[in-house]
């Protein structure tokens, strides 16, 4: 085998190692802790729709919200990284809500009751509705909690979180879309 095309020297050509680099910042983009994509992404599609009633009674429909940026969480109340991030949901719906900022959430636990002790605990100031098989699956399947959505004000989800994730890049995400109506 000639040099030119040992694997040693396959490193030290620059187009291959500029390649390799690329791949592998577009991989860590994709797969990092701050933005792990659930495998059935809803990213740049439309937002499904669905009409629930909140835990306070209230009519709670997705389409509603159209001209807003949604913040769509699912959570459960047995998941402590979704009680870490629903005060910070919370203080966001205070922040930008004169911004054209919705949270929603969606508790994914069986019973209300615990879900009811848990809102008057953290004091959320946005609808909370409970979840089900079916909402799970119309949104790609909810295998881990949390999982968060964020929906442009034409219904478009434009990014997509699993899990425990950097609220600081929620955050910068969320700021972007309010920034661009």
């Amino acid at each position: 085998m000639s040099d030119a095309t040992s694997p040693d020297s396959l490193w030290t050509h620059p187009r291959i190692r500029s390649l390799f680099l690329a791949l592998l910042v577009g991989a860590c983009f994709v797969a990092g802790p701050s933005s792990a994509i659930a495998a059935a992404s809803l990213v740049n599609k439309k937002a499904p729709e669905f009409v629930r009633r909140d835990l306070s009674g209230k009519l709670l429909d997705l389409a509603r919200f159209r001209g807003k940026v949604v913040l769509l969480n699912f959570w459960a109340t047995w998941c402590a990284p979704c009680q870490v991030e629903m005060p910070f949901f919370a203080a966001w719906q205070r922040q930008y809500g004169a911004q054209s900022l919705q949270v929603i959430g969606i508790s994914m636990d069986d019973d209300s009751a615990p879900v009811r002790k848990l809102i008057a605990r953290l004091k959320l100031n946005y609808p909370v509705a409970m979840g089900d098989e079916k909402l799970g699956a119309s949104y790609g399947g909810v295998l881990g909690l949390p999982l968060t959505y964020l929906i442009d004000a034409d219904g478009k989800v434009r990014a997509q979180f699993q899990g425990e994730t950097d609220l600081k890049t929620v955050e910068t995400h969320l700021k972007l879309l309010l920034s661009h109506p």
